[in-house]
């Protein structure tokens, strides 16, 4: 676990089309049939919206509510805009997730949580193990990709998985 995070924390750290989406949610699914509440981050460097619009949520957004929460009886959900403000920092995020077993995180590579690093050949880009602090394991299609971490191939969902319940402690 993270210093200083109530849940524990892991990431997977990649450059763009190198797969790290793919890994993670195949280890998410692979955690949750282990009967593991999972729950995930996503950094963007753009905005995104998940919101639709026409529907009662973004109309409410676009009004100027600065949160809209949506609740039902199967899932509910929460969108604020910042207006302005900082960004949250992962650590404020992960205090928003309680009640959850392990936190995947894709992007914040920066942070200090332990990660995964994704390496793809055909993306080039191998030295983000060495730039990154706190990386725990390689996920790689590289045949020769010698760093001393554990690696794992990039189908290895069930490895990777493994790995993360032993990392995490979880």
């Amino acid at each position: 676990m993270t210093p200083l995070l109530p849940i524990p924390v892991l990431g997977f750290a990649a450059a763009s089309g190198t797969g790290k989406t793919t890994l993670m949610v195949g280890v998410i699914r692979q955690l949750h049939q282990e009967g593991l509440r999972v729950a995930a981050i996503k950094h963007g460097h753009h905005p995104a919206d998940p919101d639709q619009p026409g529907k009662d949520t973004y109309r409410f957004r676009q009004a100027g509510a600065a949160t809209v929460l949506f609740a039902a009886r199967e899932r509910w959900f929460m969108i604020q805009d910042l207006q302005g403000r900082e960004e949250p920092t992962l650590a404020e995020q992960v205090h928003l997730l309680q009640g959850h077993d392990l936190i995947l995180v894709e992007g914040y590579k920066n942070e200090h949580h332990p990660k995964i690093i994704v390496h793809r050949l055909a993306c080039g880009q191998t030295s983000l193990h060495e730039q990154l602090t706190n990386v725990v394991a390689v996920a790689t299609d590289d045949p020769d990709w010698v760093s001393g971490l554990p690696q794992f191939s990039l189908e290895d969902v069930v490895g990777v998985a493994r790995f993360v319940r032993a990392c995490c402690g979880v």
